[in-house]
């Protein structure tokens, strides 16, 4: 992830890497939706330059790409943080006190949900359900889950990511 950097700071996202994700996929059939998740895991995000750049060399309206990469969640246009923090708004986990854990983190980390800090270390996003119930309340920093949590438990896990 060395080029989000690069991307995110605007020196050009337009590297030769992505240069070569792209020769990469000319001529291939159905190739949209992999092309765009190449470029977003060499990017970080998918950058709107870049994506002027594959409209024009592979010939795709840039509506049709924007289409792509709104309707699927797993696409993201602006730059995100090095830990996605993932805050469970399930049924157990809003009873047990998810939205104070959330109201919490946003004060602390200075964003709204989906929102990315200044320095880009953290993204921060509500879910529907992380699926550990049983734990309630949830979140997960990047792929490590925690549960059980007050709001001061979930600033406490934060401080060993910063």
């Amino acid at each position: 992830m060395e080029t989000q950097v690069a991307a995110v700071a605007g020196t050009g996202a337009v590297d030769e890497g992505v240069r070569q994700i792209v020769a990469s996929f000319k001529g291939r059939k159905g190739f949209l939706i992999p092309l765009l998740q190449a470029i977003q895991h060499h990017c970080g995000y998918l950058p709107a330059d870049v994506l002027e750049y594959v409209s024009q060399e592979l010939l795709v309206p840039l509506a049709e790409i924007y289409g792509v990469c709104t309707f699927y969640a797993q696409f993201h246009l602006k730059p995100r943080g090095r830990h996605i923090i993932r805050v469970c708004r399930g049924t157990a986990c809003h009873v047990r006190g998810s939205l104070a854990i959330m109201e919490k983190l946003k004060g602390v980390l200075k964003v709204e949900e989906n929102g990315t800090t200044e320095d880009l270390r953290f993204t921060l996003e509500p879910v529907a359900c992380l699926g550990a119930c049983g734990l309630a309340p949830v979140l997960m920093v990047d792929d490590e889950t925690h549960g059980r949590l007050t709001p001061e438990d979930a600033v406490r896990i934060l401080d060993n990511y910063a």
